[in-house]
């Protein structure tokens, strides 16, 4: 490798990347000179020994990943096979499994290249990308998926415009475009899922285990309330595994027809169930003017989002949701509150919860949780990185 540029990293944080953090934080070098998106770098430490080769690339809180810690690696097309061939060795049961038709193929730094994730959807891929740096690497990827994988399309979402918004284009990459949407089944629940309609599939593949919970474990029998509810992936299964009615609610207006298709696909009547175009803040407050009470409520709402009247951050506003969900939920029955906020572990997660639950009075126990399914592979050595965290409350009094 020729001109590579090096990088010194301060020392309070060498230690985090000798130990395997492949995200090269934005205050974890003090270089002036202004580097290109997809540049590599070389980093090293304070007395120039060598940690690790990575990509120059802005994304969220980093400048870059590390891509590998052995000096003389190249990172060229062998480089990118290589990762790709292990990542696919790694779902090969997920291949085999005719109940399961989507699911992920490579996930970021869990599989050795931060910035990047494939999924798979019966025959179509698609890869994200979250930054013009590793976008910058795009043929490599897609010349590694030409030689081990067999395809009908791939497809791809470029989220790197300003803020990391997914940049709006023809995501058909290469194969025969997709018709859709197409149906895949997730534990033999169907989804329909469009791969070139903006940022959105019409599924998040991350809720796969908790997703069958609810369906085989919690929803017989229940009055189900789905918040966020995005395409009424939850309802759906709650719908399947016997609830007697669900309400889905979503503020954005698209979430109608979609939920309405989800429930199509599945042969469920969504004339029997409830869809509702509000904001969930007003839902809570319509609730209980009208005294519903649920006996089972999933709160999956986005890390951050903001509407004309007010803002609202899962890190500190997840307690007076859940205070909001308490209010409208049966004795004994069931909270799934779910948050994909990568900024605070499990244990502050469930800090919250005692915090809501203290706030308004109410005795629970923790029967549940969830954080990543297996094919979302993640260095467990760094909370972050398993960002999803899930956990099945049961309001007690």
């Amino acid at each position: 490798m020729t001109n590579i540029r090096t990088l010194r990293i301060d020392p309070k944080y060498v230690p985090e990347l000798k130990r395997g953090y492949s995200l090269i934080l934005k205050d974890a070098t003090q270089h002036k000179e202004p580097l290109e998106e997809g540049e590599i770098i070389r980093l090293v430490d304070q007395h120039n020994r060598y940690i690790g080769t990575g990509y120059y690339g802005l994304q969220n809180k980093g400048i870059g990943w590390i891509l590998t810690t052995k000096e003389h690696e190249q990172i060229d097309q062998s480089f990118f096979n290589k990762k790709i061939k292990i990542a696919l060795s790694h779902r090969e049961e997920f291949f085999h499994n005719g109940e399961t038709t989507a699911f992920r193929i490579f996930n970021g730094e869990g599989d050795g290249i931060g910035g990047l994730t494939i999924d798979y959807f019966d025959g179509y891929y698609m890869a994200s990308w979250y930054s013009e740096g590793i976008y910058s690497f795009k043929e490599y990827i897609y010349n590694a998926l030409n030689e081990f994988v067999d395809y009908k399309a791939i497809y791809e979402k470029k989220r790197f415009d300003t803020k990391g918004q997914y940049v709006d284009q023809d995501d058909f990459v290469m194969g025969t475009a997709g018709d859709f949407p197409i149906i895949v089944k997730e534990n033999g629940m169907n989804f329909a899922i469009n791969l070139n309609d903006g940022a959105m599939t019409g599924i998040f593949l991350d809720q796969r285990d908790v997703r069958r919970a609810i369906r085989d474990r919690y929803a017989k029998g229940t009055n189900m309330l789905n918040t966020f509810s995005y395409t009424g992936a939850f309802s759906v299964a709650a719908a399947l595994g016997g609830a007697r009615k669900t309400t889905s609610v979503d503020l954005a207006k698209r979430s109608l027809a979609k939920t309405i298709e989800q429930f199509s696909v599945n042969g469920i009547d969504f004339e029997a169930q409830d869809i509702k175009v509000m904001d969930v803040f007003h839902y809570f407050k319509y609730a209980i003017r009208h005294e519903l009470k649920f006996d089972l409520v999933v709160l999956d709402p986005p890390s951050f989002a903001r509407t004309k009247k007010m803002t609202f951050s899962t890190a500190k506003d997840y307690p007076k949701l859940l205070a909001d969900a308490i209010a409208i939920t049966e004795k004994n029955g069931i909270i799934v509150a779910s948050t994909n906020n990568a900024s605070f572990g499990m244990k502050k997660f469930k800090s919250f919860i005692e915090q809501a639950f203290k706030e308004t009075n109410t005795k629970y126990k923790m029967i549940d949780q969830y954080g990543l399914p297996k094919d979302f592979r993640a260095n467990r050595d760094f909370p972050e990185f398993n960002y999803l965290k899930v956990v099945f409350i049961k309001k007690l009094s």
